[in-house]
């Protein structure tokens, strides 16, 4: 057995060196790994870092006679694809690719791997030919082809589980990564979640068609559909009802819209899910907000401010006193920068009280309450409550009345600094729409020291982001363009071929001088309140996006998308 082994272990090495990839010493490192888990060798060489796995693969898989294929390229064959269960692609890890007089093709991305081709061929009933790919492709593929959670499916057909059991309707936290132990149904719905949150999806939307069981992800802002099993019409009311169990709502009652929250670990990490349901002509169509509850905030230094904008910003937070304003449009990364701010502010010395719905992001060292309307716990009630609390600084989500704006102001008058959020397409634009709710202009114009407006835009993919020179027609300022090219979307495999991976903010700040007070309690039009901060530097959200399109960050397609509204 001993001499087999060591046989074994010399050819091995003997191949690995033909690849021309490891030095010696890598090479004994990789010889000692374990190679029976994590994909095999592999999974050896992309865990030790030694090589890019389809580097590894396109040397490696030759010298066993063995072709690599790319998947990006090759369309399996339907007759191919339903040979196979889901269940078995999804154990080995392999993709069908074509069958040809009787031989089953199929990609595997461990070349010696003979377990996976003996059971492919013992549950399909035809001899396997087996070519390489890399794993990430494979797993895009049977994602593609088979649907999320294909597996699942399968089971629940097979187990005849068409609705949801009662275990788990009391479960206040549930692991994602432990499925193996739960119901189909409920391995299935997880699936969804995880592969929301591994794609970096904000919100999961579960709509029931006519025909089909639609799910979509939010990704950067835009709405994806997701590959899922064709057969899942059939077991929508089931997923629905497993949603609703999971968020503790009434699985009974259809026909009034209901709101309820979930909490799921997720990779070690909890996160919150805003769960909202609503009656439609073909069942509920239930929404989730994924929520990250982990503390890993946006730091000031890292939201993208011009050198202007950002020097302003740190004499604004850390003022004694007045109400700092962000504004825009829902989904506009309001809440982002507020957490940016409160974690620069956030000392020991220094009480800071938090008034919101919901609260997104737990951060240490500071209170923070989740406001309750249904139960009088409102936004004013919570603010005039911390003004007993002796706070020094005050963040409350949202001003949505005459009742909290008042409060706020007061707030800010009496020496605390208030942070909140409005409702307006531009900076301007806060000051009247303040003086609508009812507050007096000269207090609007002593309380407010400054107001944030920005939006989100799609980042381009850094891989694939491509020059293109500037057309004439598509520069809309009074001054020469800084240079006579900008960057485009191209897409690839890292931007999932978008063109775009990530987001970012622009910005619009406009601080309250004197001058820009005298407007304000004249009551003049955000228009002369704009020019007026114009005047004295402010940058609008059109400008600052055109400085983003032109070092590469954004599109012109995107700046003008996000900023139709507010030049």
């Amino acid at each position: 057995m001993g001499v087999m082994m060591t046989m074994h272990q010399n050819f091995l090495a003997t191949l690995l060196r033909q690849t021309g990839l490891f030095t010696e010493a890598q090479l004994a490192i990789l010889l000692k790994a374990d190679l029976s888990e994590n994909n095999g060798i592999t999974g050896a060489v992309t865990r030790l870092e030694l090589a890019k796995e389809a580097e590894f693969l396109e040397k490696f898989a030759p010298l066993l006679g063995l072709s690599y294929v790319d998947l990006t390229k090759t369309i399996p064959t339907n007759e191919a694809l339903q040979l196979l269960p889901a269940r078995a692609v999804y154990q080995y890890n392999a993709l069908p690719l074509s069958l040809t007089d009787g031989e089953l093709t199929i990609a595997l991305s461990d070349p010696l791997n003979s377990v996976a081709a003996d059971g492919i061929r013992l549950v399909c009933g035809h001899p396997v030919r087996v070519c390489i790919a890399p794993s990430e492709d494979i797993d895009k593929a049977i994602k593609r082809h088979y649907g999320v959670g294909a597996e699942a499916l399968d089971a629940m057909i097979d187990d005849g589980r068409y609705t949801v059991s009662d275990d788990g309707a009391n479960i206040s936290k549930i692991d994602v990564n432990e499925g193996g132990q739960e119901a189909s149904i409920v391995r299935f719905v997880n699936s969804i979640i995880a592969e929301a949150d591994k794609q970096g999806a904000t919100d999961i939307h579960v709509e029931p068609m006519e025909d089909e069981l639609r799910i979509r992800y939010r990704i950067d802002g835009m709405l994806h559909k997701v590959d899922v099993p064709p057969k899942l019409n059939k077991l929508k009311a089931a997923i629905i009802s497993r949603l609703k169990v999971m968020a503790n709502l009434d699985i009974a009652e259809k026909r009034l819209p209901m709101d309820g929250r979930i909490g799921i670990r997720l990779n070690g990490e909890d996160i919150d899910i805003r769960v909202s349901t609503c009656p439609t002509a073909y069942g509920e169509s239930v929404s989730l907000r994924l929520l990250q509850k982990a503390g890993n905030f946006v730091q000031l230094k890292d939201l993208g401010m011009s050198d202007r904008d950002f020097a302003l910003t740190n004499k604004l937070i850390t003022r004694p006193n007045g109400i700092i304003l962000v504004t825009g449009p829902t989904g506009s990364g309001k809440s982002t920068s507020l957490y940016a701010f409160l974690h620069e502010i956030n000392k020991v010395n220094v009480r800071i009280m938090t008034a919101e719905d919901p609260i997104e992001y737990e951060m240490k060292g500071i209170n923070q309450v989740l406001v309750h309307p249904e139960i009088g716990l409102t936004f004013a009630r919570a603010l005039r409550a911390f003004l007993r609390q002796d706070p020094d600084i005050i963040m409350v989500g949202e001003i949505r009345d005459g009742e909290t704006a008042e409060i706020a102001i007061n707030a800010s008058l009496t020496g605390h600094l208030v942070f909140s959020t409005l409702h307006t397409n531009d900076a301007a634009g806060a000051f009247a729409r303040l003086v609508d709710m009812g507050a007096e202009p000269f207090l609007v114009a002593s309380a407010v020291a400054g107001v944030l407006a920005q939006r989100l835009a799609r980042r381009l993919c850094p891989k694939c982001r491509k020059e293109i020179p500037l057309k004439e027609g598509w520069w809309d300022q009074p001054y020469a363009p800084p240079q006579d090219f900008v960057y485009a979307p191209e897409g690839c495999d890292a931007c999932a071929h978008t063109g775009y991976k990530g987001r970012g903010a622009i910005f619009e700040l406009l601080g309250v001088s004197e001058a820009i007070g005298s407007h304000i309690i004249a009551r003049h039009s955000s228009a002369e309140i704009r020019k007026a901060a114009m005047a004295e530097g402010m940058t609008t959200l059109r400008q600052d996006g055109w400085r983003k399109v032109f070092n590469g960050f954004t599109s012109i397609e995107e700046l003008m998308r996000v900023t139709e509204d507010a030049k």
